[in-house]
């Protein structure tokens, strides 16, 4: 699973992508026109918590796809080029730029947030108006020639999504059934994807948390998650070579961690996925299992033989083992518990898998 990285031009979308990926994006891949490929580490507390309570002899973090897309132009969205793109994409990051700086240019000749993102929503919809268009054409003659019963029920379904975009709303709003959702599974609608906001700040804005709070309510009911990144503090954090400097400097600002960090774990919601552990002196990892999994489906992402396998789920939550200290203390408080196959996996849950193959 991929998220995609957009936005108009001189928002800082290249460098966000590379303090996701730690990919220097070069002058050959920005002539290419073609997305630039890369993957984020997801940094999360919990894993570190883990590290400094088993001194593992191993640590593997999760990682996820990313792309840098081509930038958002005019041209780009009349060909139509771009929207290809962003349909081979899982979930979306729409960088938008809100701090001012008269040395850099803006396309529309100011700096304004609402504005921009207004732009980019409305091509995403019209860009499934239109298809939606083309296709009710055909089924149009279709159902006319023919009357096939599943080209009437596309019919309807189509017909009552183009009349929710005709309202100048994502299609990530509308309830679909198991039955809808198969049927639209191949076409490219690219407001059904789940988007991220990233609002590109100055460091002045760091504690104007009344900027972010009048976005987030302006979003919310389009489903879209903001947050604000100052992609200039985020570059001079991650130019520091020790992470106790690091730590100094975030205390200096205020800030308890990187938001470039909160941001992996945000793309983790965008794609519907959450962590699992397994911890031990050996080894501690994290691992991705897409949200609702059963037991029997997270083995599966560390080995397939263990999900043919699987027997029982032996569990210990965050919350516990972090309350009372260690494994042991867990299981003398009855905490420990055994989990079968129907049991749907929680986000921060630590698991061991018992399976005989």
């Amino acid at each position: 699973m991929k998220i995609g990285i957009i936005g108009l031009p001189q928002t800082g979308k290249k460098e966000l992508f590379e303090l996701l990926t730690h990919h220097k994006v070069s002058e050959k891949d920005i002539a290419s026109g073609k997305p630039v490929k890369g993957f984020a580490e997801i940094r999360d507390p919990r894993f570190d918590v883990f590290v400094n309570m088993y001194k593992p002899e191993k640590e593997a973090r999760p990682r996820i796809d990313m792309e840098l897309l081509p930038k958002l132009e005019k041209d780009s969205i009349s060909k139509g080029e771009i929207f290809k793109d962003i349909d081979d994409l899982d979930a979306i990051c729409h960088v938008v730029r809100a701090f001012k700086d008269d040395s850099i240019y803006h396309m529309n000749g100011s700096v304004d947030p609402k504005r921009d993102i207004d732009f980019v929503n409305s091509e995403l919809i019209l860009n499934d108006l239109m298809f939606i268009e083309k296709r009710l054409e055909r089924l149009e003659k279709d159902v006319k020639k023919t009357n096939d019963k599943t080209a009437v029920k596309e019919r309807e379904l189509l017909t009552r999504l183009k009349s929710h975009l005709d309202k100048e709303l994502p299609l990530r709003l509308v309830e679909l059934n198991i039955e809808e959702k198969k049927m639209l599974s191949s076409y490219p609608f690219i407001t059904l994807k789940e988007m991220i906001i990233v609002l590109n700040i100055s460091e002045d804005d760091l504690k104007n948390s009344s900027l972010i709070e009048t976005f987030m309510a302006a979003c919310r009911p389009l489903k879209i998650d903001v947050m604000p990144v100052s992609a200039k503090i985020e570059s001079e954090i991650a130019k520091l070579e020790s992470e106790k400097e690091r730590k100094e400097f975030l205390i200096s600002l205020g800030i308890e961690e990187p938001a470039i960090d909160i941001l992996t774990r945000l793309c983790l919601k965008a794609l519907s996925l959450i962590s699992f552990f397994t911890v031990g002196q050996d080894e501690v990892k994290q691992w991705l299992v897409r949200r609702g999994a059963l037991a029997p489906e997270a083995t599966g992402v560390i080995h397939s033989d263990i999900e043919k396998g699987f027997i029982r789920a032996e569990l210990i939550k965050y919350n516990d083992l972090i309350t009372l200290g260690s494994e042991e203390k867990v299981k003398e408080a009855g905490k420990f518990c055994l989990k079968g196959k129907d049991y749907a996996v929680e986000d921060g849950d630590i698991l061991n898998f018992r399976f005989n193959v």
